[in-house]
């Protein structure tokens, strides 16, 4: 929001310099984002007229202008600006003046022609951006008078960094109810002059109906005929909105953008020659387009309001006119429109279609509903004023039960007096909720407020609570030290902590990585992930468009971004969320997952450079070694298998595995497929882990129990096998076999080869036996080892080798 500093304070009385009344706004939760100062070195700057222009002997794009300012004879100034013409009235810095910016103004000689003093455009004054030509004064300025008194200045632009909670300081009048309850200023005096235009029952008329139910449960509109196209904005009205950061179009426009910021309330006008039959605020259709004022093409769906005519669309309710409606330097005839829409309706279609207006702006926060017909009435006094006409009725449509409707709020005395810790005198509290244009009822334990229709973040005590205390002064309110015993959560034993597993993994080496939870679409095409992705309605980008069913891409691209700034080793690791739709969830009100996760992405040699030991790349069993590490921490790896099946298509086939605990998937490690990598452009062999943090970090509590009395017992086996025996198989055939006498099995050696038939491989193991009653016989190995054998032959179709 930004505005002038003169306009407030023609609206309510600020006892205040402007520094003052910056840092009340901020401390109020109004946020002064930037003053702009305006006018504070225009001395020796007059009004002047051109009365005569001749080119430039020497130059093609240079005239010699002779201008009347008021000071007898009129001086010659040489001119470059392409609008210099004779008749028009423009800004004089006269010799001697300093302009801002340090430009001081001498007479000199231009191409051999003297020039005394130099005419301005609107830049140079440091009162615009505009910099295209001289800044042109309307024609009944007066020559000669000091151009700060003409135009009203010193004056200053502040703009306001608002949240999204306080629309109705989106306007001047909502504005100067919070500087007047600063200030000790009364909402009473806030009402600008308005005084009802004079209107025809006879005048035009054109129906109106509402067909969006709840989206828009309120149009007016009103019709004003035979205006002056060529009516002049005032001047008054013409630097209000440039200094609020507006740019006067036309009279008609800029009457409307007035009322906008004056009010709150976004209008539009159409012209009321091209519209056909009655007015239609309806959704649109699938598909349907429409021109806008800026010249676009706006491609519409049935989630947009429009509002339309009998035959076609006029505009994008909330967001932008239509570009075949819109008024023109002919129109003599239009129709005034203002409405209320539900924010719900407007909200993030502007940014679907590209664009962010001032109107979109106020309709996405909520517009005062009983607002239209006070916005209408003032921009209808403005425009006969300015470019007389006759006004016809105001046509209203609307649903009444279909409105906002507010309550009164209960706020008590002594819940006000404990959450701020002091005491506000009942007169001071009541004087705050007046100013700021509440209704109070006063009770015998503290007051009953109705807030004003605009203020819709009013809803509960507590910020009732909130405005006392920002208007009261949060420097007013003393600073105390909490008290209270603070109630720290038990960490349960049984779960590994997520911050341990961090300072883990760091301490193996890996760099912790924190990604967007947002990817874009085709990514994840790239990668495999097709149906239950949780898209994002209104993404911030292309590339931000879909909720992140899994950590590894945006890990893998994060590894890819340093391979390519020579990082030769890369090991990454991420704890987070990833996010899939819940299929049993209701299509109208889906609930996504969220799942803690853990990946790991890796590449380059297995060790860091070192002398002790050969340099090899990293291989599959090197990030197994680290998963075996993890599972190990929670002190039961038994309970965890690898699986060759079920990979999914971004693994490769031949080195990646499934990760299961008690049989359900826990996650999956592995190579990248071969065919990814080379589409994300990765030239290294890149091994990744991916894996639920739940049974990750489930921990088996220590128990203690007494060192063995008896001495254990090895016996070495070896069988051979077909190939495709996973060793997990074999593992668990045996402990099955031996239960508790099994406190140890150690595979040593595997081989395939001569000897062996094709298709089977052998396998040498260590059972380390022990009793904990009493000491193993050679009897009771030798019967161990036969039943280990005998069920590694029955479940996996071993052979004994000795």
């Amino acid at each position: 929001m930004k505005f002038s500093e003169n306009w407030l304070r023609e609206l309510v009385e600020v006892k205040a310099d402007r520094s003052t009344l910056a840092h009340a706004l901020t401390m109020a939760g109004l946020e002064v984002e930037e003053i702009t100062p305006l006018g504070e070195h225009l001395g020796g700057v007059l009004v002047a007229e051109i009365v005569a222009a001749e080119k430039h002997p020497e130059a093609d794009r240079l005239q010699v202008c002779r201008v009347d300012a008021g000071q007898g004879e009129p001086l010659q100034i040489v001119c470059g600006a392409p609008n210099a013409r004779v008749g028009i009235k423009v800004p004089l810095a006269t010799v001697g003046a300093n302009l801002p910016g340090g430009i001081a103004i001498k007479a000199a000689k231009l191409r051999g022609v003297e020039s005394f003093g130099m005419l301005c455009s609107a830049k140079e004054l440091a009162l615009d951006a505009d910099a295209s030509g001289l800044l042109e004064l309307p024609g009944d300025a007066p020559v000669g008078r000091a151009l700060a008194d003409y135009l009203g200045l010193p004056d200053a632009s502040l703009e306001l960094k608002l949240t999204p909670n306080r629309p109705d300081c989106l306007s001047m009048l909502g504005l100067a109810h919070d500087v007047a309850a600063l200030f000790g200023g009364h909402a009473g005096a806030l009402s600008p002059a308005e005084s009802a235009p004079a209107r025809s029952d006879a005048g035009a008329r054109r129906g109106i109906r509402l067909e969006a139910g709840a989206d828009a449960p309120r149009y007016l509109g009103c019709i004003v005929e035979g205006i002056d196209p060529a009516a002049r904005t005032p001047l008054w009205l013409a630097e209000r909105l440039r200094r609020a950061g507006l740019r006067p179009i036309s009279a008609i426009v800029d009457v409307t953008n007035y009322v906008m910021l004056e009010l709150g309330q976004p209008l539009h006008a159409f012209d009321n020659d091209k519209l056909e039959g009655d007015i239609v605020v309806r959704h649109a259709g699938a598909g349907e387009a429409l021109k806008l004022l800026d010249g676009s093409e706006a491609k519409l769906d049935g989630g947009f309001l429009v509002i339309a005519d009998q035959d076609k669309g006029l505009a994008v309710a909330g967001v932008m006119g239509g570009y075949d409606s819109r008024v023109t330097d002919v129109t003599r005839n239009v129709f005034l429109e203002a409405a209320h829409f539900a924010p719900a309706a407007i909200m993030g279609r502007a940014r679907k279609l590209g664009m962010h207006t001032d109107a979109s702006h106020r309709f996405e926060r909520g517009v005062d509903p009983e607002l239209p017909r006070r916005a209408l009435e003032r921009a209808t006094e403005l425009l006969l004023k300015i470019a007389g006409g006759q006004a016809g009725p105001i046509l209203q449509a609307e649903l009444p039960e279909l409105l906002p409707q507010r309550s009164a709020v209960l706020l008590r005395r002594a819940r006000l007096h404990r959450v701020l810790g002091v005491a506000v005198a009942d007169a001071e509290v009541e004087r705050i909720f007046v100013a700021l244009g509440m209704r109070v009822e006063v009770l015998p334990d503290g007051w009953r407020v109705a807030a004003p229709s605009s203020r819709f973040d009013i809803e509960r005590e507590e910020d009732l609570i909130e405005e006392v205390a920002r208007i009261f002064g949060y420097d007013n309110i003393p600073t105390h030290t909490p008290a209270g015993a603070l109630t720290l959560a038990a960490e349960p034993e049984a779960r590994i902590g997520e911050l341990a597993l961090r300072e883990q993994l760091a301490a193996r080496g890996f760099h912790e990585a924190v990604n967007l939870s947002f990817v874009a679409g085709d990514l994840l095409q790239q990668w495999g992930y097709q149906g239950g992705l949780v898209a994002l309605a209104n993404p911030l980008s292309a590339d931000l468009a879909v909720m992140r069913p899994s950590l590894l891409p945006g890990l893998v691209a994060a590894l890819a971004h340093n391979r390519a700034r020579q990082q030769e080793r890369v090991r990454l690791f991420e704890l987070a969320r990833v996010f899939r739709q819940d299929g049993a969830s209701s299509e109208k009100a889906p609930a996504p997952l969220e799942t803690p996760t853990l990946a790991i992405a890796a590449c380059g040699k297995a060790r860091a450079e070192q002398w002790g030991e050969p340099k090899r790349a990293l291989d599959f069993y090197d990030l197994k070694g680290e998963l075996d590490a993890l599972i190990a921490w929670g002190g039961e790896p038994q309970r965890w298998t690898m699986h060759a099946d079920g990979l999914p298509s971004w693994l490769h086939p031949g080195r990646g595995a499934r990760v299961a605990r008690d049989g359900a998937t826990a996650g999956y490690l592995g190579a990248l497929h071969p065919q990814l990598a080379k589409a994300l452009d990765l030239a290294d062999d890149v091994y990744v882990l991916e894996l639920a943090l739940e049974p990750l970090t489930a921990r088996r509590l220590p128990k203690a129990r007494p060192v063995a009395r008896f001495p254990s017992v090895r016996r070495d086996i070896a069988i051979d096998l077909p190939e495709q025996v996973a060793w997990a198989e074999v593992e668990r055939a045996v402990r099955e076999a031996l239960a508790e006498r099994l406190i140890e099995l150690r595979l040593f050696d595997r081989y395939s080869g001569q000897g062996i038939e094709a298709g089977r491989k052998s396998l040498a193991m260590g059972l380390i036996l022990q009793d904990a009653s009493r000491t193993l016989t050679d009897e009771d190995a030798e019967r161990c080892v036969q039943e280990a054998v005998a069920a590694l032959q029955t479940k996996c179709m071993a052979r004994w080798r000795g």
